[in-house]
């Protein structure tokens, strides 16, 4: 049979005393010794926002809902400024997906600004807590630690009880214990961990319910900035907390079937704010959550461009007098047939005017990069060392495209980037778990850097190395120009042929050039006009030796 503690829902009952304060009486009905009952009351006069206080003072009403920031940058970005002011959050996600972390970053911000914080903690021990933090560097001096199971309730046999956790006490003895710490510390920022206990122990929707409308008033009266955390461990999606809370964050950890875990958030509601919706990648590293909030090309202001960049040899010709600032160019062709290098030299005559160069390596070391960039005449390691040349080596399997795109755009604004490269599409799109997911993502990234007046050079290898080859996703309408390289044989020897397949700003050469690369450099020779094929992807030479590049 269950007892009077089972039986009678722990309640809340408030009553207006005066014509500005409002106090808020809570009774917890609890098994008292020998079935007994005792009951545990207690009262706080809270302060409404914009009426008189017990002192008589008034509350700023500005500060009502203000952003409080989370501690984390790219999550204040997402909620535009942090988390309302006197609020309840909601912030869910299944164990291990980041919520505790995250919890803890709000508080050590917290504390850094001279607030009062409480961390509430029904699942994680002290010990724990203390470890986590110290495994990012944290020092957690001025947040203060409730561990809901009281010492009593412990293995020690020496105790009257044996075994006993959280879900074995009495609903109404565990909140009035969480309320009455609360109302010691009297914090400005609370995060409760979490709320699957106070589930468990109310053993059914309707009280659960109840119990949390209690909890949330009771923290918006005690002017408390509020995370609850929750680990959706229900046995069905419980939609109660949504229309609870004044907002709601949910955590998630995808794990592909090669390569790391990835992390991504989503704001699902949000009251009083525009949102900034959709997946937003995150990581949890050394130092805390690090969110990479999804790159939306129009909230950035547009960038006064400069004059177009030039590669100091004969592809500039072709392109009409180089690439023209807030423009992107993609160059196709087979692996090893020279796109890396015709960027190289773009990347090297841009550093020698002493502009910062970003180049993104999928395929390949920095020191390969720089070594072969060496061997063809085109020194870049002591732009490498000085910082203004940014080689970013990525990993696909480690590094998600949220990540990947926050990398380019702080190159962008806070280095003065003006050349970024992509070396390759090819090592981007094994990144992604979908290939229309990487032409949308690739459409915004290129927007935002047009907008920035940068100039974007694109390397896509085709497949198969002769003859008849395809791209393994299409971005053509993407970009600003295209550059389409091929082999070609002649008298026994393989050959390598550029041209221009479109440019949108300003005239370019529809012709065929060989290019070679040697020692010196990258060498364009003059237009030929005997090539047939060249568009089926086995062009054929027709015209005299004499018309090629001598060596």
């Amino acid at each position: 049979m269950l007892g009077i503690a089972e039986q009678l829902p722990h309640m809340c009952l408030f009553s207006r005393e005066g014509a500005n304060i409002l106090y808020l009486e809570c009774a917890a009905v609890i098994d008292g010794p020998s079935g007994g009952v005792r009951w545990e009351r207690f009262k706080t006069a809270a302060v409404i926002a914009g009426h008189k206080t017990d002192d008589g003072g008034i509350v700023n009403t500005t500060q009502d809902a203000a952003p409080v920031t989370s501690g984390v940058a790219g999550l204040d970005y997402i909620l535009r400024g942090g988390y309302a002011k006197f609020r309840s959050h909601l912030i869910e996600g299944r164990p291990g997906s980041g919520k505790t972390t995250l919890g803890l970053q709000f508080l050590i911000n917290g504390a850094s600004l001279g607030e009062k914080c409480l961390y509430i903690t029904l699942s994680e021990s002290r010990r724990e807590l203390l470890s986590v933090a110290g495994r990012h560097g944290w020092d957690l001096k001025g947040v203060d630690i409730f561990e809901l199971v009281p010492p009593e309730l412990s293995l020690d046999p020496s105790q009257l009880q044996t075994v006993v956790h959280s879900s074995d006490l009495e609903l109404g003895e565990t909140v009035t214990a969480a309320l009455a710490e609360i109302e010691r510390v009297k914090p400005d920022r609370v995060v409760f961990d979490s709320l699957s206990e106070i589930r468990l122990l109310s053993q059914g929707s309707l009280r659960y319910r109840r119990q949390v409308l209690a909890l949330k008033s009771f923290f918006l009266l005690n002017n408390a900035t509020v995370l609850l955390l929750d680990d959706l461990t229900a046995e069905h999606d419980d939609l109660n907390l949504h229309s609870i809370t004044h907002g709601v964050i949910r955590m998630e950890q995808v794990t592909p079937i090669y390569g790391g875990e990835r992390r991504r958030l989503r704001l699902i509601k949000m009251r009083g704010v525009e949102l900034r919706g959709g997946y937003h990648d995150f990581v949890i590293r050394p130092g805390g959550v690090e969110v990479f909030p999804r790159l939306v090309a129009g909230d950035h202001d547009q960038t006064a461009g400069g004059p177009p960049a030039l590669s100091g040899n004969g592809v500039d010709a072709l392109l009409g007098n180089g690439l023209e600032r807030g423009t992107s160019t993609l160059l196709m062709g087979p692996s090893g047939v020279g796109k890396s290098t015709i960027a190289s030299s773009y990347a090297h005559a841009a550093l020698n005017r002493g502009e910062r160069v970003l180049v993104l390596l999928f395929d390949e070391t920095r020191r390969i990069f720089l070594d072969r960039a060496a061997s063809l005449n085109m020194t870049l390691d002591p732009f490498w060392k000085s910082g203004m040349l940014l080689l970013d080596k990525i990993d696909p399997a480690e590094i998600s495209a949220g990540e990947l795109s926050s990398r380019i755009q702080s190159a962008v604004e806070r280095s003065g980037t003006r050349i970024v490269i992509v070396d390759s599409l090819t090592g981007y799109l094994n990144s992604m778990s979908e290939e229309q997911h990487l032409v949308l993502q690739m459409h915004e990234i290129l927007t935002y850097l047009n907008q920035k007046s940068v100039v974007t050079i694109l390397l896509l290898a085709n497949h198969g190395l002769v003859g008849q080859m395809a791209a393994p996703v299409d971005l053509t309408y993407l970009c600003d120009a295209v550059l389409l390289l091929r082999f070609f044989e002649n008298a026994g020897r393989v050959r390598r042929a550029i041209s221009v397949i479109k440019k949108r700003v300003g005239a370019h050469e529809d012709t065929i050039r060989e290019f070679r690369i040697s020692a010196e450099g990258v060498a364009v020779g003059e237009p030929l006009d005997e090539f047939r094929g060249i568009l089926t992807g086995a062009p054929v030479f027709e015209g005299k030796h004499s018309d090629l590049l001598s060596g």
